[in-house]
């Protein structure tokens, strides 16, 4: 597969850029700073499954490349959206009280809330600095227009978190309430790692849309795919109790659409806690209202708008064509 072999090279580069981010800009004195952060991001009390896939870095050089940009340029931007990804990682730990992620304890587990959030806010600023680095590879204008997709993108997906916390307690959410929430909270980050990646290679403004709209669309279908697995999925696979989201009172998309098909759920669905035998009654409730078809039907939708919109590019690097459509293919099919 092109894929493969595209993220042999690039993958080694992308490490290389975030821990230099890590390991040289944050000064020797804050030495605790670069702990918690190499711990969350799996270099150091690693386990096999615990580091991320750098999808989204992975993704922006892609889209660099696609409209014949040289990708090594956009690697400080790539570094730049996995750490951006991560700062949202931690404080999402922290909001949602989660004591483990893949495996290992999370940053607020082991070193307390307030290190965690300035850990977390490290992050963040680190980010910024990735971003800035395109004034000196590129051009200043490639990292003016770039430092403004990202902090629009930073906007919308701490305003899909505030959705997703908001919704916990509250039982009248829509579709379209769903969508909102999602399109900032997954779908944004996914749509400005596509457009920087764009804007690296200088190309077009339809270029730039055409993967815009990819990146946005491959997110709603990424997300749809997830609360599909977090109910119907294999949990030896995904490694994920379907227990968790049914039992927490998570408005995915399966509950959603069932509520609106039948609104007398709500006050049970919203019952917590529940006892582990209500679980497969609650997910055979589901599947009989047709929210299990409905939520394939969902990611199918957006998956194929995603390929439309990757047609309509404008193609410089056909290899780069085709490991996009094997990436697609990659996370819209996965079990896990």
């Amino acid at each position: 597969m092109i894929l493969d072999s595209l993220m042999i090279e690039m993958l080694p580069k992308i490490e290389d850029t975030l821990k230099d981010m890590v390991y040289k800009k944050i000064p020797q004195q804050y030495t605790g700073i670069v702990e918690m952060m190499s711990y969350h991001m799996g270099w150091t009390n690693s386990i096999e499954k615990q580091k991320g896939k750098r999808i989204r870095p992975i993704i922006l050089l892609l889209s660099t490349k696609i409209c014949g940009g040289e990708w090594q340029k956009a690697l400080p931007a790539a570094a730049a959206v996995e750490l951006l990804h991560n700062f949202s990682l931690i404080h999402d730990d922290i909001e949602d009280q989660s004591e483990f992620r893949h495996g290992r304890n999370t940053v607020w587990k082991l070193w307390g809330l307030s290190q965690a959030i300035n850990t977390g806010d490290a992050m963040f600023s680190l980010s910024q600095l990735g971003i800035l680095d395109l004034g000196n590879l590129v051009n200043i204008e490639v990292a003016y227009e770039s430092i403004k997709v990202f902090n629009l993108t930073c906007v919308s997906l701490t305003g899909g978190q505030y959705l997703d916390m908001t919704f916990e307690n509250d039982k009248e959410i829509s579709s379209d309430n769903y969508f909102q929430m999602v399109s900032g909270k997954t779908a944004a980050l996914l749509a400005a790692s596509t457009e920087i990646g764009a804007i690296v290679a200088q190309t077009t403004i339809a270029n730039r849309k055409h993967l815009h709209t990819f990146g946005e669309a491959l997110g709603l279908a990424f997300q749809a795919q997830d609360d599909y697995l977090g109910i119907w999925g294999e949990e030896p696979l995904t490694g994920k109790s379907r227990s968790s989201d049914l039992k927490s009172g998570k408005k995915t998309l399966p509950v959603v659409f069932a509520f609106e098909k039948m609104p007398e759920l709500k006050e049970k669905f919203c019952k917590k806690p529940i006892n582990d035998d209500e679980i497969d009654e609650r997910a055979m409730i589901l599947e009989n209202l047709g929210a299990k078809k409905y939520t394939e039907s969902v990611t199918k939708h957006y998956t194929n708008l995603a390929i439309q919109s990757l047609n309509a590019v404008e193609i410089s690097d056909k290899k780069a064509y085709q490991a996009l459509l094997e990436l697609t293919n990659f996370l819209l099919t996965r079990n896990k």
